[in-house]
């Protein structure tokens, strides 16, 4: 499996509950923006809000965040780090964090295309866009229409081509009409800790969780009913836009840094990041021996590395 998140221990814990508990409630999500709060602006668009961490200044540094996450994935550390060079741009992707859905955006490019027009608001101009993961998608689909009006790329573990198989059953149920209004809003309501805990272990392994790293992304937000239902339909239909998108990285010149480890089981390094090595002159890959899914919590100088090659690389800074 070269795409998943670990949110398999949860399976046992929502089928075994039953569907008569699943029901008891479910109008009430507890977890809804209960206590996690916005640490940024919020930016108007004619379809909703996006929700957007804004730090520091200099050129302008994109981040886009990956599956179930939010922008305060990348506040936790790197953007402090970069905001004594950059103008650093954290987006909640739409449906996500403190952003509004705007009608539940079904890939990519149309994710790429509402944070593009977002950024635009704030005056950004030749960004470099970092995308973490599915973000990383996102990233490349925002490279792919815009052109010349991005300056570059760094990708973090990217989700960038199709894999051989399915994501597996955990993604085939959280998808179904039966996971999207039973087993997800179960899930949000009911999940103990210690699933959300081991969830998260998995995700980062074989790397510890940083302290304090899920009271700071948020779990209120990472558990509201309605964020998990949309992240399954994202990344269990995300396979066909990522083989579409495929056809044009070739034609991609800008640079492009990319960043994977080694030990990465949530996105294979082979499949992704070292295809996207052979098939587009202008990427450069850093492999970590021994990080797994998220480099720039375990890695974060690297990663911090990468993004200033970045900007090196487009004339952005020396």
């Amino acid at each position: 499996m070269t795409l998943k998140i670990s949110a398999s221990r949860f399976a046992a814990l929502v089928l075994g509950a039953g569907l008569v508990t699943a029901c008891v409630g479910m109008a009430e999500d507890r977890m809804a923006h209960a206590q996690t709060q916005p640490e940024g602006a919020f930016v108007t668009l004619p379809e909703g809000r996006i929700h957007a961490v804004i730090r520091g200044q200099g050129p302008d540094l994109v981040m886009i965040h990956g599956a179930n996450g939010n922008a305060r994935d990348f506040s936790f550390d790197l953007i402090d780090r970069m905001a004594a060079d950059f103008r650093v741009i954290a987006l909640d992707r739409p449906g996500f964090g403190f952003s509004d859905d705007f009608g539940g955006p079904d890939g990519p490019v149309e994710q790429a295309d509402i944070l593009r027009a977002a950024v635009a608001e704030l005056d950004v101009t030749r960004p470099i866009v970092l995308g973490h993961s599915y973000g990383g998608a996102v990233a490349l689909a925002w490279a792919l229409r815009a052109g010349d009006d991005v300056a570059g790329l760094t990708l973090l573990a990217p989700a960038s081509h199709p894999w051989p198989g399915d994501l597996g059953l955990w993604y085939r149920i959280s998808a179904s009409a039966l996971g999207q209004h039973v087993v997800l809003p179960l899930v949000a309501r009911f999940a103990p800790a210690s699933a959300v805990d081991s969830t998260l272990d998995g995700v980062f392994a074989p790397n510890p969780v940083p302290d304090g790293y899920l009271d700071h992304l948020g779990r209120d937000l990472t558990l509201r009913a309605e964020q998990l239902a949309l992240n399954a339909q994202q990344v269990n239909g995300l396979k066909p836009h990522v083989e579409a998108m495929a056809t044009g990285y070739p034609a991609l010149n800008i640079p492009i840094e990319v960043v994977h480890g080694t030990a990465d089981e949530t996105v294979g390094m082979s499949i992704h990041s070292e295809r996207l090595e052979r098939e587009v002159p202008s990427v450069n890959l850093t492999r970590l021996d021994g990080v797994g899914h998220m480099p720039h919590h375990a890695r974060p100088d690297a990663v911090a590395n990468a993004i200033l090659r970045t900007a090196q690389r487009a004339g952005l800074v020396r």
